[in-house]
C-alpha cells in the first residue's frame, strides 16, 4: 500500500466519522427526551417477548396446563362481565293505604310549583279525557283545588289492579267546602 492510498483511506473514514458525529450530535440533542421513552418502550418489548417465550416454552412442555390456564382466564372475563351491575329497582312513589273517613290533605305528587292545583273531577277515571282548554273549566266549580288544602276521603275505588287508585274527597277549607270531587290517591298525604 501506498502512502498516497493510505492518506486517500484516511481522508475518507475522517469524513465519514465526522458525518457520524454530526449525526450523533444532533441526535444527541433530541435523545434526552426520547431516550426515557425509548427504554421503557424496549423494556416492554422485552417483558412481552419473555413472556411470550415462557408461555410457548409451558405449551410445549405442559399443554394441559397452558389451556387449562386460558380456560381459566376465560372463565374469569364471564364471571366478571356477567356479574356486573346491581338489581336495585328505582325508588317509586309509595302510595299509603288511604282510609275511608280520614283527614288528608291535598298535595301533587309530582308538582313543584307552590301554585299547582290538583285536578278534581266528577267520576272517578276521567283523567285521561281531562282538557282544560276553556276558561270555565279553569276556574269554576271547584275543579282546581290549590296544594295543601285539607280533604276528608269519602269513598275510593281500585283500578287497574291496584288498590285505592282514586279517592272521593270532600273540601273541609276555602270557598269551596262540603263540595265532593274525584282526585287520584297520590295526591292525598
Amino acid at each position: 500500500m501506498s502512502i498516497d492510498e493510505n492518506t486517500n483511506e484516511t481522508e475518507t473514514s475522517s469524513q465519514g466519522e465526522e458525518a457520524k458525529q454530526t449525526e450523533a450530535a444532533a441526535q444527541a440533542e433530541a435523545a434526552p427526551k426520547s431516550e426515557a421513552a425509548q427504554a421503557s418502550v424496549d423494556a416492554a418489548k422485552n417483558a412481552v417477548g419473555n413472556l411470550l417465550t415462557t408461555l410457548l416454552a409451558l405449551k410445549e412442555s405442559n399443554p394441559k396446563v397452558f389451556f387449562g390456564g386460558i380456560g381459566a382466564v376465560v372463565l374469569l372475563l364471564l364471571i366478571l362481565m356477567m356479574s356486573g351491575g346491581s338489581d336495585s329497582k328505582l325508588p317509586v312513589h309509595q302510595a299509603k293505604a288511604v282510609v275511608v273517613g280520614q283527614n288528608y290533605v291535598l298535595k301533587g305528587a309530582n308538582a313543584y310549583d307552590p301554585q299547582a292545583t290538583i285536578r278534581l273531577v266528577s267520576v272517578p277515571g276521567s283523567m285521561a279525557a281531562y282538557d282544560d282548554t276553556e276558561e270555565a273549566d279553569r276556574e269554576g266549580a271547584c275543579k282546581h283545588i290549590q296544594d295543601g288544602t285539607p280533604v276528608k276521603v269519602v269513598q275510593s275505588q281500585d283500578a287497574y289492579g291496584k288498590k285505592d287508585v282514586f279517592v272521593e274527597v270532600e273540601m273541609l277549607e276555602g270557598e269551596c267546602v262540603g263540595k265532593k270531587g274525584w282526585a287520584l290517591a297520590i295526591n292525598l298525604q
